[in-house]
């Protein structure tokens, strides 16, 4: 049956794939003139470079204050995105709405470079062993590390049933939807407890020289894996995958009251 979505215009290798699941940017003396004008253009380039340079410094000011509890709070924003991409999935594919799976697997790709390989293993490595070297949350950082690979088990399986655009039919259908539910009912519980337990009591049992000098590596890290601009980078193909899907818009979540 045909349908009427087209493939995401985000990714060109994505440009020529099916898939869909149906119903779902005056002259002067002239030594006079040479002179003044030389010193208005050397002034005005002065004063350019002097602009220049203080508009750079708030954003530098910014990434060097970024604290490693405050990078990872808001990849967890990007995280909560996500999420919300699935439930639109979820959502479309149940009520038989056109919706397109490679949505879902450009989506399950970031979670795993930029979630699952990148910051949960921040975590992991240094978050969760600072806490059990104090033995603090222990029995939490035993139950976050069970999560984390389930979840990397679950995003396995979303990657394999979306990929190379193949179409979702029957079963397909049931399988996807129950690992998007599995996924997102897990990470929301998930990420909320290290927000407000984990990471407060983390910082608790470093000392400030520490902790200032983790936030730093964090960020050195980030932008070995994914460029100087990497969650930037990230934030914006989630964007666009909102856009294309048509979730962008905020304010369409605004209760009619």
């Amino acid at each position: 049956m045909k349908t009427k979505n087209t493939a995401p215009e985000i990714s060109p290798n994505h440009n020529s794939r099916r898939g869909f699941i149906k119903k779902g940017s005056l002259l002067v003396a002239g030594g006079t003139l040479v002179s003044f004008s030389s010193m208005a253009v050397s002034c005005e380039n002065q004063a350019g470079n002097a602009k220049d340079n203080k508009e750079s410094e708030p954003k530098k000011k910014v990434e060097e204050q970024v604290s490693p509890n405050e990078d990872l709070m808001r990849e967890h924003g990007l995280l909560n995105r996500m999420l919300l991409v699935y439930d639109t999935g979820i959502s479309r594919m149940k009520t038989t709405e056109e919706f397109n799976p490679d949505f879902i697997n450009m989506t399950a790709t970031i979670v795993r470079n930029f979630v699952e390989d990148y910051h949960e293993k921040l975590e992991e490595t240094e978050i969760f062993p600072r806490l059990e070297k104090a033995n603090k949350l222990t029995d939490l950082t035993a139950t976050l590390r069970k999560q984390h690979d389930a979840g990397r088990t679950v995003t396995d399986r979303i990657l394999k049933i979306t990929k190379n655009g193949r179409t979702l039919k029957g079963d397909d259908i049931k399988q996807l939807l129950s690992y998007l539910q599995a996924f997102n009912t897990m990470y929301r519980p998930h990420e909320s407890r290290e927000d407000t337990i984990l990471f407060p009591a983390f910082k608790s049992v470093v000392s400030p020289h520490e902790y200032d000098s983790l936030g730093e590596d964090f960020e050195k890290t980030e932008h070995e894996k994914f460029g100087e601009d990497g969650f930037d980078t990230m934030i914006d193909k989630v964007a666009e995958i909102e856009k294309q899907i048509g979730i962008y818009d905020l304010d369409q979540f605004t209760p009619k009251v």
